[in-house]
């Protein structure tokens, strides 16, 4: 599934969360399991494609080819990375469910990984999407080391 809301809770957790409206969120609770597809620039026209129309109303299901995982979840295959995940707990606030994920499995395009087989963003460059304005934002850019601005001189 393509996803604007997402966020990192846990080194092996992460929360997805969706309007409650949503045709996709019946599935994952019935489920109990979605994958997390990276959009980079290349994939964008498709994905904001897929965001603009509800599935309740058009089946989106050609927009990208995809295959089955372990899990159940359809992952997208242009995607250079994609997350398997299964779903331990929904948290509901005011117009939104958010989906508590334990990450099962991670797939990542060779061009995307470093020599350590960790993902390197650099090449990566994962399209972010900015709320309250609905812009996409490009990524990349290293602009210095953690833990290293705030020690002082």
């Amino acid at each position: 599934m393509l996803v604007g809301h997402i966020g990192i809770i846990g080194h092996d957790r992460v929360m997805v969360s969706l309007a409650g409206a949503h045709y996709s969120n019946r599935g994952i609770k019935e489920t109990k399991k979605l994958s997390i597809n990276i959009v980079d620039e290349a994939l964008l026209p498709l994905a904001d494609r897929a965001g603009c129309v509800s599935g309740a109303k058009e089946d989106k299901s050609d927009l990208f080819d995809y295959t089955v995982g372990d899990t159940g979840a359809p992952l997208m295959t242009a995607a250079p990375v994609v997350m398997e995940c299964s779903v331990d707990d929904v948290y509901e606030t005011k117009g939104f469910e958010s989906f508590i994920c334990t990450i099962d499995h991670t797939f990542a395009e060779e061009r995307v990984l470093t020599p350590e087989d960790k993902i390197d963003y650099r090449v990566l460059k994962p399209v972010l999407f900015e709320m309250p304005t609905y812009e996409y934002l490009r990524t990349g850019d290293v602009i210095g080391k953690c833990m290293s601005w705030g020690k002082g001189k």
